[in-house]
């Protein structure tokens, strides 16, 4: 913290951007901070702290050579009082109440030693200087030949654009200009590292064409070091994320470390939840609501996606903060087509029905993935004094009017609410009564329809009701007496003709992540039968998540842990994969490309180094095919297995 820290740094800046910018050529530390600052090398509040910080060092030091008329650099010893008070007097302090002079100056003195330990640190370990002192001065000054070899160098395919794209940002002699200009070489450099740098620095581009008037956007990325870090990785690897930053460029800010770690993690999905439901409920206006739904969504699946991409979430945590997002959403907007239509006049200044909304599919299970929809029933029930027609009416409006304005086109990853795995299908009614699901599934329900039960839990709406209807529905999906034999062998005939039919024509099936072998379909039938067969011996199985229900069947022994092991770990890897394609595409996929850029994404997106593809490949087959042999075993063959536990 003393004058030789400040010196060194200054020294040091000098150093590695004098090459190329003659203004700081200048023998002074002081004049060199001044021209350091105006170039946008160090921040104007930083620069102006170390003056001030080495200028009082500096009037310490000739204070102490006055007065002893020698070169000295020793401060007086703390118990010399006469020494100190007159250094402290000669330096223009004055006691206060019981605070005298020389103790004002210590004060100072180590909060200033301090301030200068804390910018040394940053000026002299900032990330970036390596990169442009390992760079050539053509390529800082971005001269066209020096820096197309650069980019080719660097892995840029298409360099003329990228040389564009450079131009664009770094030319001009504005302030933010400079600032570009010194930050690219290092960003260029971690940017390389991605799948895709050419459509890393495109991002960027629009990244800083969307924050141009937001002054702490370049400042963040220059001092902090793992904010560029890691911002490059998410602009290089993944598109979808990308789009989502860009749209909303206060998020960058989130990028950093707080004082627990990195604050994407400091945000608990339940607040996240609470927040949203909150600022819709503040809207009267259904379409102003939603808008803002969609806003939050927008944010938080930025937070999601980032975490997921730099490795700090595993897929279940990912799966379930993009499953209670969905929640959320579904909530604000029920919540929030009620109150507009009690608020119109030409309409009933009440509501006539209570509504909850039934996730199904991987919604209920809380496994959800970045493309999925939300499978959903409704369920309503009239309030007293209103007959139920009217109200199953006024309810069946409420949640088609709420899905075709979640429904509508914009710039955000699309909301489709499905209703497809209601009774009837899709020719079924929007919207029963409980009364009226339990008689029909008790006359009429198919059993994939029993089957889909399985995975039924309440997500949004009035939650009593929704609890009265699972109380209600299971005993259709947990009978006591468990899956009748029929039951077994309709779901075998039926997952056989998943297995003929449902598959795209072209698709490969050793890597479609959905339907393909030993994939997520092929994982959760063989749970979800399993569920049938032993959930009237375990309460535990009454439990609609695959990879907890696989603990479970582990728990118990109903399958081997070599088994479970297996199941799980191919089900993490295909919905990693699948999440990664979405992540890499933008939209919804399930079929993993052949080897070559493509995969190269995708194995980016999914935690490996993008060069790997081939090796992340092979680890897909390997997983996949074991998975495979355990569902031939446990879904095809379930009676000998059950013999060889015994």
């Amino acid at each position: 913290g003393g004058l030789r820290d400040v010196e060194f740094a200054v020294q040091l800046l000098q150093m590695v951007h004098g090459r190329y910018d003659e203004s700081l050529r200048v023998r002074s530390t002081v004049e060199a901070l001044h021209v350091l600052v105006d170039q946008g090398y160090v921040g104007r509040e930083d620069g102006q702290n170390l003056i001030e910080s080495y200028e009082f060092l500096r009037l310490l030091e000739h204070r102490l050579q006055l007065e002893r008329v020698k070169r000295t650099h020793t401060m007086p010893k703390r118990d010399d009082r006469m020494n100190m008070r007159w250094l402290a007097r000669a330096s223009g302090f004055t006691g206060s109440g019981e605070r005298s002079s020389a103790k004002a100056m210590e004060h100072h003195l180590r909060r200033v030693k301090l301030q200068i330990q804390s910018l040394h640190s940053q000026l002299f370990y900032r990330p970036l200087l390596n990169s442009v002192v390992n760079l050539s001065v053509d390529t800082i000054k971005l001269s066209p030949e020096a820096a197309k070899l650069q980019l080719g160098a660097l892995g840029y395919q298409h360099a003329v654009r990228a040389y564009e794209h450079l131009t664009a940002l770094a030319s001009g002699g504005s302030r933010k200009a400079k600032i570009q200009a010194m930050l690219l070489p290092t960003l260029m450099e971690w940017m390389s590292q991605t799948a895709d740098p050419d459509a890393g620095l495109l991002n960027y581009r629009k990244l800083s064409d969307a924050a141009y008037d937001r002054s702490w956007f370049l400042r963040m990325l220059r001092d902090e070091g793992v904010v560029g870090q890691r911002l490059m990785r998410i602009l290089g690897n993944s598109p979808f994320t990308s789009a989502l930053i860009i749209s909303t460029p206060d998020f960058v800010k989130q990028l950093g470390d707080g004082a627990t770690g990195p604050k994407l993690l400091e945000t608990a999905p339940d607040r996240v939840s609470k927040a949203l439901q909150a600022t819709v409920s503040r809207h009267k206006d259904p379409d102003r609501a939603i808008f803002a739904a969609r806003s939050l969504r927008r944010q938080e699946l930025a937070r999601i996606a980032s975490a997921d991409l730099l490795n700090m979430l595993s897929v279940q945590e990912v799966c379930r903060s993009l499953s209670l997002v969905w929640d959320a959403v579904l909530h604000a907007a029920l919540d929030a087509e009620i109150r507009g239509a009690v608020n119109d006049p030409l309409k009933p200044d009440h509501p006539l029905a209570k509504i909850s909304v039934i996730g199904m599919g991987r919604l209920g299970g809380a496994e959800l993935g970045y493309g999925s929809d939300a499978d959903v029933m409704f369920v309503a029930e009239p309030v007293p004094g209103v007959e139920e027609n009217e109200a199953i009416a006024w309810a069946i409006s409420i949640c088609d009017s709420m899905r075709s304005r979640l429904a509508k086109p914009s710039g955000d990853p699309p909301l489709e609410v499905d209703l497809g795995l209601r009774p009837e299908g899709r020719s079924g009614t929007i919207v029963r009564t409980v009364g009226s699901y339990v008689n029909y599934y008790e006359k009429w329900g198919e059993t994939w329809e029993i089957q889909a039960l399985l995975r039924a839990a309440w997500v949004a709406g009035d939650k009593e009701l929704g609890i009265r209807f699972l109380e209600a529905i299971d005993r259709f999906r947990y009978p006591d007496t468990g899956a009748t034999e029929a039951q077994i062998r309709e779901v075998r005939r039926m997952k056989a003709r998943v297995d003929n039919e449902r598959l795209p024509r072209g698709a490969d099936r050793n890597t479609h992540t959905k339907l393909g072998r030993g994939a997520l379909t092929d994982i959760e039938w063989t749970v979800q039968l399993l569920t049938m067969l032993h959930a009237h011996e375990y309460l535990e199985l009454h439990n609609t998540s695959t990879l907890e229900v696989l603990d479970v069947v582990e728990e118990k022994a109903i399958i081997n842990p070599l088994q479970a092991q297996t199941l799980r770990d191919a089900w993490l890897t295909a919905t990693a994969a699948r999440n990664a394609l979405v992540l890499v595409k933008g939209k919804r996929s399930d079929q993993l490309p052949p080897p070559g850029p493509q995969l190269a994404q995708v194995a980016g997106a999914s935690g490996w180094e993008p060069t790997e593809y081939q090796e992340y490949l092979d680890y897909y087959l390997k997983i996949t095919r074991k998975s495979r042999q355990v569902v031939d075993e446990v879904f095809w063959g379930l009676d000998s297995v059950e013999h060889r536990g015994e």
